[in-house]
């Protein structure tokens, strides 16, 4: 399926866990479809992207914000098989669309991401994180 096959919303009503399988496939503990829900619920702003046939997620976008000055990219993911489609650069134009009345846009992401966020003229800042990975679950 082709990129132009997408179809990008903001709505994330209705969608189930079997929308939503298949990410955080990388990440030492992949997090199950129904704590997924739980976050793109939960999220401030989210962007999706779906196949355009069956309406499944292939890709998303979330934002945590405090509803005034700053807002916060934690997760950006396309499924494998759909990576290097242009999904993942839409889904980043869109999110900060959708941010663009905030005065600060951040997001950490690893060194070999940082040409891709430069990009969209996000500037390299330095950061400080605490990951408990003991959280995400069995």
């Amino acid at each position: 399926m082709a990129a132009s096959d997408v179809v990008y919303t903001t709505d994330v009503s209705g969608l189930t866990a079997a929308d939503v399988r298949g990410f955080f496939a990388d990440w030492p503990t992949p997090l199950p479809p129904e704590r997924h829900l739980e976050i793109l619920r939960g999220s401030h702003t989210v962007v999706l992207a779906r196949d355009g046939a069956v309406g499944s997620v292939v890709g998303f976008v979330t934002a945590v914000s405090d509803g005034v000055l700053s807002a916060f990219i934690p997760l950006l993911e396309v499924l494998p098989d759909r990576r290097g489609q242009g999904i993942g650069s839409e889904l980043v134009r869109r999110i900060l669309a959708e941010l663009d009345s905030f005065y600060m846009v951040d997001l950490v992401c690893d060194p070999e991401l940082e040409p891709f966020y430069q990009r969209f003229e996000m500037m390299l800042l330095s950061g400080m994180a605490l990951r408990r990975a003991h959280l995400l679950g069995p």
